[in-house]
């Protein structure tokens, strides 16, 4: 055991490997040209970077006509990724520019919500007794069973999925926790669809947009 975690953590660690895996903590697949240009290398050396990680099981590719996408090859690649970044000391974790401000208000942690929206939904949901902690696990309430039914989301047929149902992720740069697993990334999903949220090119930020900031208030209490 001891030699298969140094194994996984020389993968993750090397420099490159680890801009590539937080390059793809949006959520989105990638061409190998993409994230080339994304963590500035050649197409030759990223070709050797992602060998090494499709064959320690942290990625996969899909082949669409000519172009080969490559992504996380499950959600808890997503979670250690995220993990790591909360071991980073909180002074020297975010620095405070143009360009880290969205970033932290509202954000993609792969297929969940993050950043200051995230942290504020989880919140709601708890105070609203939507979710509960049960045993260190969150579960939806019965109150949360209508509750996410009355926006599309089937919990029972989310529970069905080969992963967590619901859980608390810590969140890198605020520190607190936002929500995480299926449950989570239904809801992400249902709120990108009713233009609640807008994605950004080239960007882990995401966009409130009016609709949300008035839904949010309406039916989380949350004041943006």
């Amino acid at each position: 055991m001891d030699n298969s975690i140094a194994q996984i953590a020389s993968v993750i660690g090397e420099p490159r490997r680890a801009k590539i895996l937080w390059t793809l903590m949006d959520g989105r697949a990638y061409t190998a040209r993409e994230l080339a240009i994304g963590v500035e290398t050649t197409p030759q050396n990223l070709s050797m970077h992602l060998s090494k990680m499709l064959r320690a099981g942290l990625l996969v590719v899909e082949a669409q006509g000519r172009h080969r996408y490559y992504s996380f090859s499950r959600p808890e690649v997503a979670d250690v990724i995220e993990a790591i970044a909360n071991l980073v000391p909180a002074e020297s974790a975010v620095k405070e520019d143009a360009d880290m401000v969205p970033i932290r208000f509202c954000r993609t942690c792969y297929d969940h919500l993050a950043g200051r929206v995230g942290v504020s939904v989880m919140e709601s949901l708890l105070r609203q007794k939507l979710i509960a902690s049960r045993d260190a696990e969150l579960d939806v309430t019965h109150k949360g069973i209508q509750w996410f039914a009355e926006r599309g989301i089937d919990c029972n047929e989310i529970r069905k999925q080969r992963r967590a149902f619901a859980k608390a992720c810590l969140d890198w740069t605020e520190r607190r926790h936002h929500l995480a697993g299926a449950l989570g990334a239904a809801l992400l999903e249902k709120m990108l669809e009713a233009h609640w949220l807008r994605r950004t090119a080239q960007s882990r930020a995401v966009v409130v947009t009016a609709k949300g900031r008035q839904m949010l208030e309406a039916h989380l209490n949350i004041q943006l």
